[in-house]
């Protein structure tokens, strides 16, 4: 008999709401989580495009506290939790066993692979070397500790904008450069970016070098359009060019992924593989915002629920 009828990677947004699914769906549920509960969703200052997460006077909640209380109804409804690192997942006979680093087993008729993408580095001079000494991918962890200097952003996306207006709160001199000639953020979003007058935006500009000694001196930049260079002063550089998805689990699993990585579902969240279903940002084709990755979890809770009911060995 496995150990729980339902193992879930990964506990962000996705991860959260499949485990409160599952767990009223009445399967025993088990949630492992390598770092924090509520995985990227820790790091939005504001969550203020939520549906229906008005808040207080104060405003929308914060990611974390958002998170927090994803948890507790997970635990509500009899969800447990473990905070360890996944070594490997087995496909048995009959199911699955999901090996830690710890040297424990956990089996499981079903599996759900919720364990998110990390921040894609840039890959230049310098990145490596002063990460956490003034170069960072996570504004709202990391940026009390530039009030007034002046600060790097990069990226065009939705993050990129978002962390550069919670920046902009801590300093007048906030540079968002983006390689390409427009954002690729929500408009909404992209606007309010544009209108603030604690941001500057350099479109068509990368940032080739971060420089420095024990910590951030100046960065080199190159317009792309005319090639450019120029060296500028810096205390940070917050970089936020995309994401990794962590789907090394459903590869040693030989499940499918695309050309990016990403594990490859259909509208199940069904992976090619019975009884293994991801959800959230590790999915390909994925919108990656939190309701979707909630609707995520939901979905490919309900149908590991189905699917357990449909194996040879029931519900515990």
């Amino acid at each position: 008999m496995p150990d729980f009828d339902l193992i879930i990677i990964g506990a962000g947004p996705a991860g959260l709401t499949a485990a409160q699914y599952g767990a009223r769906a009445n399967l025993k549920v088990l949630v492992i989580e390598q770092l924090s509960v509520g995985g990227q969703a820790l790091v939005i200052d504001v969550l203020e495009n939520y549906p229906g997460n008005v808040g207080s006077e104060a405003g929308p909640k914060s990611g974390y506290e958002f998170a927090l209380d994803l948890h507790k109804q997970a635990e509500s409804f009899g969800a447990s939790f473990l905070f360890g690192a996944v070594s490997s997942v087995n496909n048995d006979s009959g199911g699955f066993t999901v090996n830690t680093n710890d040297g424990k087993k956990y089996a499981a008729s079903a599996v759900i692979i919720a364990a998110g993408a990390k921040p894609r580095k840039l890959g230049i001079k310098g990145e490596d070397e002063f990460s956490g000494k003034g170069v960072s991918y996570c504004a709202t962890c990391d940026g009390n500790f530039f009030k007034g200097k002046k600060i790097f952003v990069v990226g065009g996306g939705d993050a990129a904008c978002d962390e550069a207006r919670y920046l902009s709160r801590l300093s007048d001199n906030v540079i968002l450069v983006h390689r390409r000639d427009v954002f690729r953020a929500q408009k909404a979003l992209a606007k309010r970016t544009l209108e603030n007058p604690n941001i500057k935006t350099r479109f068509n500009t990368i940032i080739k070098e971060i420089k420095g000694e024990k910590k951030v001196k100046s960065v080199v930049t190159e317009n792309v359009l005319s090639g450019v260079t120029c060296e500028e002063d810096a205390d940070a550089v917050f970089i936020f060019a995309g994401t990794v998805p962590q789907s090394s689990l459903a590869a040693g699993l030989n499940a499918a992924l695309d050309g990016d990585g990403y594990i490859i579902t259909g509208r199940e969240m069904a992976t090619n593989i019975p009884g293994l279903y991801a959800a959230g940002d590790v999915r390909s084709g994925a919108f990656r915002q939190v309701v979707t990755a909630a609707a995520d979890g939901a979905i490919a809770a309900h149908n590991a629920a189905k699917y357990v009911d449909s194996v040879p060995y029931k519900r515990i």
